[in-house]
Order: C-alpha cells, then sequence, then structure tokens
C-alpha cells in the first residue's frame, strides 16, 4: 500500500514517511521486481515490537538457564516441565507451547531419536549417556520468544558430544550468514553445508519460523535451501535459527500414538539449539538462545 511523503511512516514512529521507511520500502521493490521473495510489512517489527520480543526473551532465557543448574540423570521430564511453568510463571509469563494446536505440556523435551516434540512424563526419565533438546517458548504481554539447548546428562558417548558440538556450530554458521538485504537461501545452504562436511544430515520438513508478534510466524526457514533461494532478509525481521541435526539419515517419522513427537527413521540421535534473531542493519542480534 502506498503513502504519501509527508504522511506518517507506516512503523508507527511519527516520523514522516520520506524521512524513515520510504527508502526502506523502495529498496525491497527493486529485489521484489528482479524476481526474489520479500517480506510484507507485517512481518517487519517495529521499535515496540522488538522491545517487547526482548521482554519476553528474558523469561525465556532465564527458564533455560534455570533447567541447565537443575537438569541431571534420574530427574524426570515432568520435572524440566514443572520448571518451565513455575518460572515462567513467576516471571509474569506464559508458557507458550501449553495448548499450542494442542500440544500437552509447557515444554518439548527430545531426547536421543527423538528429533523434536517430546512430550514431558513423570514416566520418561533421563539416564546416564542421554542428550536432550529442552525447546522452551514464552509470552510476555503478547509477544513471544523461542529457543531451545541441548543438555548432555552425565558420561555421555564421543559420537554424541560430537554432533551435539557440531549442532551448536551449525547454528553458529547461520548467525554469522544472516546479512540484511541476502536471501534466507544462502543462509540455510551453510548450515546444511557444514553438517554434510562433518558427516551428518539436516531434516528437511522442520525448519525454523518468523516469531515475535505470533509464535508462528513467515517466513519458513529451511536449513536445506539452495543459495539465491527464499526469502529476503532485511532489518527488522525477527526469525529462529534451528537445525536439526541427525547422525545418520535425513528421514523422520511422526508418533501415531501421540502425534506429536518426531523420531529419526533410523534411531540414531539427533540433536538441535535453537536461537532467536533480529536481522540489524549490520547483521543480526540474537534475542533468545
Amino acid at each position: 500500500m502506498k503513502i504519501g511523503r509527508n504522511l506518517p511512516c507506516w512503523c508507527g514512529s511519527g516520523k514522516k514517511y520520506k524521512a524513515c521507511h520510504m527508502a526502506f520500502d523502495e529498496k525491497i521493490a527493486r529485489f521484489q521486481h528482479a524476481g526474489h521473495i520479500v517480506p510484507d510489512r507485517k512481518l517487519i517489527k517495529t521499535e515496540k515490537d522488538i522491545e517487547g520480543i526482548k521482554r519476553s526473551a528474558v523469561i525465556n532465557v532465564a527458564v533455560l538457564d534455570e533447567i541447565g543448574e537443575k537438569i541431571k540423570a534420574g530427574m524426570s521430564t515432568q520435572e524440566i516441565d514443572d520448571i518451565v511453568m513455575n518460572t515462567t510463571k513467576k516471571m509474569g509469563g506464559i508458557p507458550a507451547d501449553l495448548g499450542y494446536e494442542g500440544f500437552p505440556k509447557s515444554v518439548c523435551t527430545s531426547i536421543n531419536d527423538e528429533v523434536c516434540h517430546g512430550i514431558p512424563s513423570k514416566d520418561i526419565i533421563l539416564k546416564d549417556g542421554d542428550i536432550v533438546n529442552v525447546d522452551c517458548s514464552t509470552i510476555l504481554d503478547g509477544y513471544f520468544s523461542d529457543s531451545s539447548r541441548m543438555f548432555m546428562i552425565g558420561d555421555v558417548s564421543p559420537e554424541k558430544r560430537r554432533l551435539v558440538q557440531v549442532t551448536k556450530e551449525c547454528v553458529e554458521v547461520g548467525i554469522s550468514k544472516v546479512v540484511p538485504w541476502t536471501l534466507l537461501g544462502d543462509m540455510g545452504h551453510a548450515v546444511h553445508q557444514h553438517a554434510l562436511d562433518n558427516g551428518y544430515s539436516v531434516v528437511r520438513e522442520i525448519g525454523g519460523h518468523g516469531c515475535g508478534n505470533a509464535f508462528h510466524e513467515d517466513p519458513f526457514v529451511s536449513y536445506v535451501s539452495k543459495p539465491g533461494t527464499e526469502m529476503l532478509m532485511v532489518p527488522g525481521m525477527v526469525f529462529t535459527i534451528e537445525p536439526m541435526v541427525n547422525m545418520g539419515t535425513d528421514r523422520i517419522y511422526c508418533d501415531e500414538e501421540n502425534g506429536w513427537t518426531i523420531y529419526t527413521a533410523d534411531h540414531l540421535p539427533s540433536a538441535q539449539w535453537e536461537v532467536e534473531v533480529l536481522v540489524t542493519e549490520t547483521g543480526c542480534e540474537i534475542l533468545s538462545w
């Protein structure tokens, strides 16, 4: 939608359009005219949005920090869920996972060959040698934050430790490739290549996503993409970098009984780290980790 040069900018800054986002919009239009996928205005976060997302992220990070201090062998995944619920509520937030499309718990806990969406239970006990992804998401005042960490329980095999480390490196590669006015496909390809170079595969069907004003927004963020493809990254976009890296095949399947938990098809381990980033004028800012 076109705006007059001297009218207030669509971002709510109070500035005239010509002094605020007019040049920005014109630059996006040039990329669109060249055939690239570009974000619409609803994906560009305002200063107010960014402040709200950062406040939500404070809780999300604090919850994962507390889990990191308490997680151990012999703990049930329900105890992890209790930490998430209690800490989030104490800090004034709401666990975004709880009730999302029917998800029954406050957090996802995915162990060993579980790729994602593991459901906490008092009957699932962490054991020495396990690797577990804890994926935490928070709502505060209508703003969403989302990140996850891998935890290694006790004496973990060198093979699993290496998978966890390389997966973290994949996220770091992704962060380094978030450059404004370049394409998401370039970033995703770099992540994929790092996994391949280390002998691993990356899940194709599930990826990152826009986040902030809703739990899951556009764009879908693939980590098996090709250079020169996918959406243009521009300042103000917020999305997650969260490759799911498998020790063996990239093929996966969903638990038919609970309808949520995703497993590797060959039952070899999978690992995932997730950060939420804001695209800036020079690169990106990590909001939640």
